[in-house]
């Protein structure tokens, strides 16, 4: 069961992200959860504005929402500094855990909806969870930003129009990887591979996109074995021997979160990577940061967001200066919290543009529109709410100017979102399934 924060929980939270009651008051909710809330605001201010954060801090996505759960109440505060949403709506946020399991997300969403009264949720990590939270949230025609889950289904199969996803989808996340893959089977003389996932909606809607790309772009590639693991797996050994016994020519991972940083541990401790090359496997700033010691030099990752690929962009250097000056000098923002940032800022954008922060008014201004996020101006497709957004391949590298390793700059591959997503609008809307 997802845990509501106590209020002692809440105070280290506030006590950690350096806010004091001098900014914010604990506000209690009706279901007993409580809110971070602004202490003073402007005697004409409207009514506030809700977010429901609806994000993992237990289940294997604890370990990449960390770092949003921490950081969006910092931007919510600079929001706010302004008289908040058009100056004069102050953000609320209502945290919950989903749990990273579909029946808590779906639970929580509606009592975030019923009983917080949010005016839009953020999340989930998980999609499952993900696709479980659309069907409540378009019952109660919720606004919905999904930084994180990226199955393509969420944008097409299961399009809601209150939706809209901030991350590469999976075929664009495949597309990307079968790029490197392709480049390293010709440049190597890769026959075969093995396939290791996590046996949920992500691990299986990106292997589908994986080998779909791959079938086109490789077909001399053959696929000796599929293994599929459960969320939340601890023990990989069996997994690391079966794919030795096939000796592919490289291994494709589908794995994330908790899971994933295990099984590279495991993987590096078992030397699996002295003979299994593993290219295009989920490496983030998450893992970059916090696996700097073990992660093999040169191993071929694939990122969403990471912020070396876009300090050009004056929205990225504001998200590295604000989390290293209250995070540390360690504290350069991960893939996740960047597009959670995008989302809040991507919502203020849109109130100013339609004037308003009626859901109605707001989902208008959202429409094929392009607006400004640490990845320079960025458009949402019209016929699914998915924004066009690059997913980055890059070769792991110390560089002399971070204290932990990122992509080599000079063989990081960035792959722009309409190269790689589903081609036509005309082929997604025949998947749609039909809403009330």
């Amino acid at each position: 069961m997802a845990q509501h924060m106590s209020p002692p929980r809440f105070e280290c939270w506030l006590a950690e992200l350096k806010l004091s009651r001098r900014d914010f008051v604990l506000a209690p909710l009706a279901t007993g959860a409580l809110a971070l809330a602004p202490r003073f605001v402007r005697a004409q201010a409207g009514a506030p504005y809700r977010i429901g954060l609806l994000l993992s801090s237990s289940g294997t996505g604890a370990n990449y929402m960390s770092h949003a759960i921490r950081g969006l109440p910092l931007l919510a505060r600079e929001i706010n500094d302004r008289g908040g949403l058009l100056g004069r709506h102050p953000i609320h946020l209502v945290y919950r855990d989903d749990a990273t399991r579909p029946e808590v997300g779906a639970r929580e969403a509606a009592s975030l909806i019923l009983n917080d009264r949010v005016n839009a949720i953020f999340g989930t990590y998980s999609s499952g969870v993900a696709l479980a939270v659309q069907e409540v949230i378009h019952e109660h025609q919720t606004l919905h930003f999904v930084a994180t889950a990226n199955s393509s289904k969420i944008t097409e199969e299961n399009h809601t129009p209150y939706t809209w996803q901030f991350c590469p989808d999976t075929n664009m996340q495949s597309g990307a990887a079968v790029r490197a893959v392709a480049q390293f089977a010709r440049k190597n003389g890769w026959k075969s591979f093995v396939s290791l996932g996590q046996d949920y909606e992500w691990g299986r809607d990106t292997h589908r996109g994986f080998l779909s790309a791959l079938a086109r772009a490789a077909p001399e590639l053959k696929e000796e074995k599929q293994i599929w693991v459960k969320l939340g797996e601890t023990n990989f050994h069996d997994e690391i021997n079966a794919i030795r016994r096939a000796r592919p020519s490289f291994l494709f991972g589908v794995i994330a979160g908790k899971d994933h940083e295990l099984f590279l541990q495991q993987a590096h401790q078992l030397a699996l990577f002295n003979t299994v090359p593993y290219p295009g496997g989920l490496i983030s700033v998450t893992e970059l940061k916090f696996q700097r010691k073990t992660l093999p030099r040169g191993l071929i990752g694939l990122a969403r967001c990471p912020f070396f690929a876009h300090l050009a962009e004056p929205m990225m250097q504001q998200y590295v200066k604000r989390d290293r000056a209250v995070f540390g000098h360690d504290g350069y923002p991960d893939d996740w919290a960047c597009m959670h940032y995008d989302a809040l800022n991507v919502l203020d954008q849109a109130t100013r543009k339609a004037g308003s922060i009626a859901t109605a008014a707001v989902l208008k201004a959202l429409q094929g529109a392009s607006l400004d996020t640490c990845r320079g101006k960025r458009t949402f497709r019209d016929c699914s709410n998915q924004l066009d957004v690059p997913s980055y391949v890059g070769e792991v590298w110390d560089s002399p100017d971070y204290p932990f390793p990122i992509y080599k700059p000079e063989t990081m591959i960035v792959v722009q979102g309409n190269e790689v997503w589903t081609p036509s609008c005309s082929a997604i809307e025949k998947t749609r399934k039909k809403r009330a």
